[in-house]
């Protein structure tokens, strides 16, 4: 038998070394992949809070007045705000069937046409199927969470340096999307429907349906930033506990 050579100390500092970093690179990208998911199920998130935030929906009400929504389509405002809040309610899942009438443009009628109950179907099935989704992507981001504690990895270095390079993807999108948004949002708004949705129930001709007087472009670019800046300060209150984990690892660790 030849005899077993043995390694030298420094050989094996290098490989402890070198497994020391691999194992670090895979805390990283777990750590990367749940903050990932986390910040895409806080994005879902926005579009709830600021669509459904206001049970009051105070929001709406001073976009119709700003768009001067009453006087297209002839109705009290008080008559609007009951219409959007069946409507809303429609849209979380809360009435079956998209039919409520009113008095508008002189007559009692109802509200809402063929056109608008086939859209909004599909709305609700998006919007419904988003947060869902939303509720997967949580608990996936949780799920490697865990799976780093049991790994673990340094929480207070591996959650501040996936949540830097989160931020930084998602900034550089939100930029993108911020400039695209603000040289043309008409063009955006249809590219998101085309997109989104298999058919051309979206497109609507104001002089022959409510829904769109009542919901005017200038609606959905408010309703946009709305969303922006609730996604904003979810991302800030993320940082803050993230900054959190890494103050208590580090006093527990000794370092202050």
């Amino acid at each position: 038998m030849r005899p077993v050579k043995k390694m030298s100390g420094q050989q094996e500092k290098q490989i402890a070394g070198q497994d020391g970093r691999q194992q670090r690179r895979i805390h990283l990208a777990v750590g990367v992949a749940a903050m990932f998911l986390l910040v895409l199920s806080l994005l879902l998130t926005s579009f709830q809070l600021a669509i459904y935030g206001d049970s009051r929906y105070r929001f709406y009400e001073k976009e119709y007045v700003k768009y001067k929504v009453t006087e297209s389509l002839g109705m009290e405002l008080s008559d609007v705000m009951v219409v959007t809040d069946y409507m809303m309610d429609y849209l979380i899942g809360r009435e079956e069937e998209l039919s409520i009438e009113t008095d508008v443009d002189g007559e009692r009628q109802d509200f809402f046409n063929e056109q608008d109950r086939l859209h909004m179907a599909d709305v609700k099935n998006l919007f419904l199927g988003g947060l869902k989704v939303r509720t997967a992507l949580f608990l996936a981001a949780f799920l490697f969470l865990a799976l780093l504690v049991r790994l673990k990895a340094d929480m207070g270095k591996v959650l501040p340096a996936a949540y830097g390079i989160a931020m930084a993807v998602f900034a550089a999108a939100l930029v993108f999307l911020g400039i695209a948004f603000t040289i043309d949002f008409t063009r955006c708004f249809t590219i998101f429907h085309e997109m989104f949705f298999t058919n051309d129930l979206w497109m609507f001709d104001e002089s022959t349906d409510y829904m769109i007087r009542m919901l005017p472009e200038g609606f959905f670019s408010d309703m946009v930033v709305r969303i922006v800046l609730v996604f904003a300060g979810s991302l800030v209150l993320l940082g803050v506990l993230v900054w959190l984990v890494r103050k208590v690892v580090r006093k527990r660790a000794g370092k202050g």
